[in-house]
């Protein structure tokens, strides 16, 4: 029999407030554990949690910029479980009445796009962090911190519209886009200031209603998502095929090991014993709000992709890469405006620029090479100073020391030979040294006029001017 995956995400992400959602205790990341607390965020008795409003500002942004109905009036619960890392005994979130509801967000599968609906945007606090210790003769512990408790989040929850764990890590990586965009939120999965949480089961092709769920955490990248899924994907294959029936769980993703792992079992609702949290009043929110909120959304990545289609006569495929962060698309911009050729930035950023940003695991704002760089380099292949060839060597000096184009060439001699006379004696040399492919080339094997090219070149380097080269070698091949 064959199944497909039906798949909904919830993703956590901790809004960019200095402080937590119901205190003022700072939300700065790696601090001292336990220093970012007091006796609000820890649930003393008879403390009153008080909302922060730019929680709320920031989450009506991403309501608004996924194309959610806001509701005028929510509500805050208490959701009741006990694990070490929750001081209260219960996370304040929202649960029959949330902020946000019925929205989406499109992603491109296939060369065509697919709109995944989101279910709800809700607020909600975080809880703190177990730290764990390697074993001892045989006795391990496990250490508290509490500073991320009370840190304010967003849960954004899609619906099960997701079909592939490709289509899975696209739609996470266009959602935490739409965030930096914002500026809500940066992202930083590693940090886990942008998480996901992935619920997934299969059923027979053609049938209607879904199969039992697992839900799988610990997952810090958009890669491991996408592993843990085409792994459960298979598991599940097999234990159905085997004529049995899938538990429904909570499961952990061993990166190292490649599976997942089972942790719990998984709760419903009801286990969390929701009810509305009597120490905070209902949450309004009015037309002017919204309406002053949505004044202030940015031009979003959809939105600039389609601008640089058509403003900068870029491909496609070119626009969607320059565009999945804002940084990117900045850095982009401003390069532009200093070397007015839209296509030939694209092709550098894209292939020089981002491949050494990858192997280095640098974001656009660590680049060395800033714009004003890059263009003056452009400049000097225009000018005949460095050939295109020479251009890739001086962009690697540039990356390793940030320093300028002109400063590189000149100490490390990648001047371009321009002399005409100099440059027909190297090709009176290639010629002397390859007679048997002038004959050939002379007999009418013109495909040859490439390696005497590349002969040249070899000779001085890549520093010879290549049409100039040209030019020489066909009057010298007559």
């Amino acid at each position: 029999m064959e199944f497909e995956a039906i798949i909904g995400l919830e993703v956590h992400a901790q809004l960019l407030t200095k402080s937590k959602i119901f205190c003022n205790c700072s939300t700065a990341f790696g601090a001292e554990p336990n220093t970012h607390t007091c006796p609000v965020c820890l649930g003393m008795p008879g403390v009153l949690p008080v909302l922060n409003k730019k929680v709320v500002a920031l989450a009506l942004k991403v309501a608004l910029a996924t194309h959610c109905k806001i509701a005028r009036y929510s509500r805050f619960a208490r959701k009741n479980y006990f694990y070490p890392d929750l001081p209260k005994g219960y996370q304040i979130s929202q649960y029959e009445l949330p902020l946000a509801e019925h929205g989406y967000i499109e992603i491109v599968t296939g060369g065509k796009p697919k709109r995944i609906g989101i279910t709800r945007v809700h607020i909600e606090e975080d809880a703190g962090k177990l730290l764990h210790d390697e074993a001892e003769e045989d006795v391990s512990y496990s250490y508290v911190d509490l500073n991320r408790t009370g840190v304010p989040l967003i849960e954004i929850v899609s619906e099960p519209d997701i079909r592939t764990p490709e289509d899975a890590s696209e739609y996470l990586k266009n959602l935490r886009s739409i965030l930096q965009y914002l500026n809500v939120c940066d992202g930083n999965m590693e940090e886990g200031s942008f998480r996901c949480d992935a619920n997934i089961s299969l059923r027979p092709i053609g049938q209607d209603g879904f199969g039992i769920k697992t839900e799988l955490k610990n997952m810090n990248s958009f890669k491991n998502v996408q592993k843990a899924l085409e792994y459960e994907i298979k598991r599940q294959t097999n234990i159905l095929d085997g004529g049995d029936k899938v538990i429904q769980e909570t499961r952990l993703w061993d990166a190292a090991k490649g599976v997942t792992l089972s942790m719990r079992g998984k709760e419903d609702a009801h286990d969390y014993r929701y009810f509305p949290d009597p120490d905070l009043v209902p949450l309004a929110v009015n037309d002017k709000w919204i309406e002053e909120t949505k004044k202030t959304l940015p031009e979003l990545p959809d939105e600039k992709r389609d601008r640089f289609i058509k403003e900068y006569q870029i491909p496609e495929y070119d626009a969607q890469v320059l565009t999945v962060s804002k940084s990117m698309a900045n850095y982009y911009e401003e390069c532009v405006k200093l070397y007015p050729s839209p296509k030939v930035i694209s092709n550098w950023v894209m292939v020089e620029l981002l491949r050494r940003l990858k192997t280095d695991d640098r974001e656009i704002e660590e680049c060395p090479v800033s714009p004003k760089l890059l263009a003056r380099m452009l400049e000097m292949i225009d000018d005949g100073t460095i050939s295109g060839k020479i251009a890739k060597t001086v962009f690697e000096y540039m990356y390793l020391t940030g320093e300028a184009p002109e400063k590189i060439v000149e100490k490390k001699g990648l001047l371009q030979v321009t002399d005409q006379e100099e440059l027909v004696e190297v090709v009176e040399k290639v010629l002397a040294e390859n007679p048997k492919e002038v004959e050939k080339y002379k007999k009418g094997k013109t495909n040859l006029f490439g390696f005497f090219v590349g002969q040249v070149m070899k000779e001085t380097k890549g520093k010879a001017n290549p049409g100039l080269v040209n030019k020489i070698l066909r009057k010298m091949l007559l």
